[in-house]
């Protein structure tokens, strides 16, 4: 088993790399004691440390972002096991290979008992049906699974797979951890730069650091053009000029389609709830910057309007609207000027939910209740049949009444003295809460008033 093994981390971990070989590929941690960060899993009694430790695998799914080591982790926990270890990418396979794999694993089984490690890259790349021709042989334990996704696997794995796995988190590597890695490629003259003998002063380390955003392979490949632009212009010290030459843009995280989206939007409103402008800025920025279709936004700020400022603030839908329209009419880059003026007022706008909350209430009635009659004397009555039959009678015409109010219910008689309406005492919604409940009190009166007559047609 032990020489088996040793074949095998040759295999995976070749002691000299390919020419060409990208330094991120190159510095590829050859076993658990070089990996840098992830201490929550594989920290003393944590399952990756205990699997390793045994050689006993069980399926799992590796979720995080790119460069957080997803692919080292499956190959060095492979590795300890012994099993056979075999890697495919849903983005460039099918079922067919998979195929060919599984039965290269019953192969390997049956003559020397060695089972088989399959790692799928990008596993949320593979629809329903692809993924379900994983399930029996994951259930019979042919092949142990290790899939590796940046999309949540709550939406992109089918929950049969789920459930025959273990999902382990992997975070984005903290800029310690990203500083050992820089520092260990710059000394490294196997594998690194060492040969090369560069410096890296503090603000080029700071540059590469923050241009990573917690991407390991971004981090070193980024340092490795950044060495070359050194090295070009005769100097042996990279400079942030040199890093910012070598990244050019910085790539926000941020999935149109994910759950990086939602997060992201998720942050927006509730920045704004909060009243906080400067997040609510940084966040919409976020999105914009990131390619996010600015109306997108927009919609999402006339829908925040409505639900969480309210009648605390009645303008601040018209803000929102007229922020749409002008979007829609001036485009990208300008279009994000009105964006930015409509999430300042709407952060620092008095906020209240009171109107949102009231429509959640009267719906559920409805759901629960259906279709209730409508009480008799505010049922319109435009024919004289309809007048015969009661439609109508009673009606009290509220701009014949001092204030416009009068002593009439308007709810069917199941939900009398139901109140779905509570506003809040703040912004403006403080005077519409004086005035809905001097209507209450009125309405509560209930005293008897000769109604109107019906044949006046008013509605």
């Amino acid at each position: 088993m032990t020489s088996r093994r040793a074949q095998q981390q040759a295999s995976l971990f070749p002691t000299k790399p390919p020419r060409g070989q990208p330094l991120a590929e190159r510095m590829r941690p050859r076993s658990l004691d070089e990996l840098v960060g992830q201490e929550h899993l594989l920290g003393p009694g944590r399952l990756l440390t205990q699997m390793a430790a045994s050689g006993v695998l069980h399926s799992i799914i590796l979720w995080g972002p790119p460069g957080s080591g997803k692919t080292t982790l499956a190959r060095l926990v492979a590795d300890s096991s012994g099993a056979v270890f075999k890697s495919i990418s849903a983005v460039l396979s099918g079922v067919a290979d998979l195929r060919q794999i599984i039965e290269l694993a019953r192969r390997q089984l049956a003559a020397d008992g060695q089972r088989t490690v399959l790692f799928v890259d990008e596993i949320h790349r593979w629809n329903r049906a692809q993924q379900d021709a994983f399930l029996p042989h994951v259930e019979s334990g042919l092949i142990t699974l290790i899939g590796a996704t940046t999309e949540n696997p709550s939406f992109e794995v089918i929950g049969p797979l789920l459930s025959r796995t273990k999902v382990l988190v992997l975070h984005p590597l903290a800029e310690a951890d990203l500083a050992v890695l820089i520092k260990r490629a710059l000394g490294d003259s196997e594998r690194g730069l060492g040969n090369f003998k560069l410096a890296l002063d503090d603000r080029a380390m700071a540059e590469l650091i923050g241009q990573a955003g917690g991407d390991a392979r971004k981090a070193l490949n980024a340092l490795e053009i950044a060495a070359e632009l050194a090295r070009q212009a005769g100097s042996q010290s990279i400079t942030a000029d040199h890093v910012r030459e070598a990244t050019q843009h910085k790539a926000l995280i941020y999935d149109r389609a994910g759950e990086e989206h939602y997060n992201v939007i998720s942050a927006f409103i509730k920045s704004m709830r909060g009243s906080d402008p400067d997040a609510a800025l940084y966040w919409m920025m976020r999105m914009i910057e990131a390619g996010e279709d600015p109306m997108f936004v927009a919609r999402r700020m006339v829908i925040f309007a409505a639900e969480d400022v309210g009648n605390a603030d009645p303008r601040a839908l018209m803000v929102a609207t007229s922020v749409k329209d002008a979007v829609e009419f001036v485009g990208l880059p300008e279009g994000v000027i009105p964006l930015a003026q409509g999430v300042t007022y709407l952060a620092s706008a008095p906020k209240s939910n009171a109107s949102y909350r009231a429509m959640l209430a009267a719906r559920e009635d409805v759901r629960k209740l259906g279709a209730l009659p409508v009480p008799m004397h505010i049922r319109n009555a435009p024919t004289p049949l309809m007048k015969e039959l009661g439609y109508g009678e009673g009606y009290r015409y509220p701009h014949d009444y001092e204030g416009a109010l009068t002593e009439q219910d308007y709810l069917p008689e199941e939900l009398l003295n139901r109140r779905y309406y509570q506003p809040s005492e703040r912004g403006y919604e403080a005077r519409i809460r004086q005035w809905v409940e001097a209507a209450r009190q009125i309405r509560a009166r209930a005293k008897p008033q000769p109604p109107r007559n019906p044949d006046e047609g008013q509605e």
